[in-house]
């Protein structure tokens, strides 16, 4: 083969195979391949070798009774071909294994339901202290989207004997953490450093003046709700955690993060104003008029704020907004 097959191997397996694969492919394709004695010491070891044979990129071609058989490459395209396939083969055998493994887990999980809904177990009563601080633990390794909590630093030992648990290094990338603590939690010195060490760790918190229960939940799967000093609600039921995440998301809107002097809601400073402007009843085209803007764009944003706050009509969006303290 010519130089330009080289080039176009470049161009074809670039970032396909490892680069060491797609050197000593080029140097096969530029010579025109090699006698079959040499290849190992030219392409780099019989390891390579059989690689690029593995691969489907080379093959051993026979020369005839009285010449040696040669080590010769496929054209470029077949070679992308051939890896491809390859890859396919691997990517299928790390898929069967993530599966199984998927499924080792959900069988020595110390408690069920949280990555399969098992039946007459949608609620687990825990009274065992150690039991539930295990699963609390293990709970937080299932979450794969979302980790939220309800903390109010209520708890049977004092704070000052608790050492604080951080976000998993995982939630940095994969988990978006999320916190509502109880304004006392901050008052005190070791409260203020266990915020901080969970805000630093990833976690985005906020403030309430008050949060009357507990809870751990993992993105819509399981919720942990402690009950007293002793005992805690493992709840698995798709239907009760759905409406604790909802829950959860109706007291983020109202809480105040860390270190500001009130929430603000997800809207834009136009559709604020358009939203105050609908609490006091006034038409599209009204509040078109008051903002200078077409009442084609005042109805794109009513619609959308609408869909933030979960609301069907303008009425259910205005009395929605007052409810979460959006509008005075």
């Amino acid at each position: 083969m010519s130089p330009e097959a080289g080039e176009t191997a470049t161009k074809l397996l670039k970032d396909i195979v490892d680069d060491e694969v797609l050197c000593s492919y080029k140097e096969l394709v530029v010579r025109g391949g090699c006698p079959s004695s040499e290849a190992a010491e030219l392409l780099g070891g019989p390891r390579m070798v059989a690689t690029l044979t593995e691969a489907g990129m080379a093959y051993v071609e026979p020369a005839g009774p009285a010449l040696e058989p040669r080590f010769v490459a496929v054209s470029p395209e077949l070679a992308l071909q051939g890896s491809l396939a390859a890859l396919s083969r691997r990517l299928v055998a790390r898929q069967e294994r993530l599966l199984e493994g998927h499924r080792r887990m959900a069988e020595a999980h110390p408690f069920p339901g949280v990555f399969e809904a098992v039946e007459n177990r949608s609620v687990r009563v825990l009274t065992d202290r150690a039991e539930i601080s295990d699963v609390s633990r293990a709970l937080l390794s299932t979450a794969r989207h979302h980790w939220l909590t309800l903390e109010n630093f209520v708890m049977e030992r004092p704070l000052e004997e608790l050492v604080a648990m951080p976000p998993l290094p995982t939630f940095e990338n994969d988990v978006k953490c999320r916190c509502i603590y109880q304004a006392s939690c901050a008052e005190s010195s070791v409260g203020a450093r266990i915020i901080e060490i969970h805000t630093k760790g990833g976690e985005e918190a906020r403030i309430l003046p008050r949060i009357v229960m507990k809870m751990k939940l993992a993105d819509e799967a399981v919720a942990l709700l402690p009950t007293g000093v002793s005992g805690a609600l493992l709840v698995c039921s798709p239907l009760i955690v759905g409406g604790l995440r909802q829950y959860f998301e109706l007291l983020w809107e109202r809480a105040v993060p860390i270190g500001a002097e009130q929430a603000e809601p997800p809207l834009s400073a136009v559709q604020q104003k358009i939203l105050q402007l609908l609490a006091e009843d006034m038409t599209d085209e009204r509040i078109a008029r008051l903002l200078g803007i077409t009442s084609t764009s005042v109805g794109r944003h009513v619609a959308a704020i609408c869909k933030e706050l979960g609301a069907a009509s303008r009425v259910a969006a205005g009395a929605a907004a007052a409810r979460r303290g959006w509008i005075k």
